[in-house]
């Protein structure tokens, strides 16, 4: 006896069930699981079956009884747990790390392969052993199953499973911080109201300090570049206020490297040294994981000690880059030392 999983397209027709099963039983089949699915051209019923007869007999008698694309592949006892009670427990795993979606995605459909992938535009794939699940307007986990096209139902579930690791927005609400000196400070999203906060922070903050953050003594932060850390499909920033002033700001930046985001930070000299960095630091890398991100990276000056220090509390890893004068901070954002 063998275990197998059979995949058959039928046509809805009364019977037709009753049919694919009687021809599993008079080849001495034991049937241990089956679910029926949706799909563009038909109704997929898949067995798990306990069977004598070989891939290729099967496939003749289910042909025989009325199904269509018949495919037959080899099955473990592993796969004959409650789908249901399964998927709940996949579920509960990735609520608790969303950052590992692909790798759940992937024991949810049984594939043989997910990854993630990052582009302007995500859309489906002709192949039908792939499926592309979007997370975001750009970024999307690529599934890969060799042997069983993914059905639309499959699709459904990718899609749905993959919401539950999608808040409806990531680290929305303003935070109280308390600095080692005492004083509170408010973080709260960067949007377009702080145009003018954010201006005179980098009024207010040394060239060196604006030196650290955009490799240039900026004296003015562009228009332009302003609006994109407010576009929420390229990135998330923090502003951190006191008494009506930003005297803080922490930006994650989406990447072209699938699974990876960046962060920068631009602290105003009198509140450097309090903790400040730190604790935005550490709310960047929780959105982060929020968003299905994998990993952090941050790009600095390699004579920018307070940084380093920064990245090395948090568990980053520090490389130097191609250029001996910038360096280049690591961090699976599952791996974060706790405060």
């Amino acid at each position: 006896m063998a275990f197998l999983r059979i995949r058959t397209t039928v046509d809805e027709r009364p019977g037709r069930l009753a049919s694919l099963a009687a021809a599993l039983a008079a080849r001495g089949g034991n049937i241990l699981g089956l679910s029926v699915q949706s799909d563009a051209d038909g109704t997929v019923d898949e067995f798990v079956a306990d069977i004598p007869a070989g891939p290729e007999t099967v496939r003749e008698a289910l042909e025989a009884a009325g199904g269509r694309r018949v495919q037959v592949v080899p099955a473990t006892a592993h796969e004959l747990t409650d789908e249901p009670t399964r998927a709940l427990l996949l579920a509960s795993r990735l609520r608790s790390m969303p950052w590992r979606l692909p790798e759940l995605l992937a024991e949810l459909l049984r594939a043989d392969d997910a990854r993630w992938i990052y582009g302007e535009a995500v859309s489906d794939l002709p192949d039908p052993t792939q499926l592309v699940v979007p997370v975001a307007p750009r970024r999307a986990v690529r599934l890969r199953r060799a042997e069983l096209p993914f059905t639309l139902t499959e699709a459904a579930r990718a899609a749905s499973f993959a919401r539950l690791a999608q808040p409806a927005e990531a680290g929305a609400a303003e935070r109280a911080i308390k600095l080692s000196d005492g004083v509170e400070v408010t973080v709260r999203p960067l949007t377009s109201i702080y145009r003018e906060a954010v201006r005179d922070l980098h009024d207010r903050c040394s060239p060196e300090s604006r030196r650290f953050r955009y490799f240039t003594s900026m004296p003015a932060l562009p228009a332009r570049t302003f609006d994109r850390l407010c576009d929420r499909s390229r990135g998330f920033s923090l502003v951190a206020g006191h008494d009506g002033q930003v005297v803080a700001m922490a930006n994650l930046m989406f990447t072209p490297d699938p699974g990876i985001a960046e962060m920068a930070f631009l602290v105003e000299d009198r509140w450097q040294g309090l903790g400040l960095g730190t604790a935005m630091a550490r709310m960047l890398v929780r959105s982060a994981r929020d968003l299905g991100y994998a990993e952090v990276k941050a790009t600095l000056l390699s004579d920018n000690a307070r940084m380093r220090r920064l990245l090395l509390s948090l568990g980053a890893t520090l490389g130097y880059t191609e250029d001996p004068g910038v360096m280049e901070g690591r961090l699976p954002v599952g791996t974060m030392v706790s405060a």
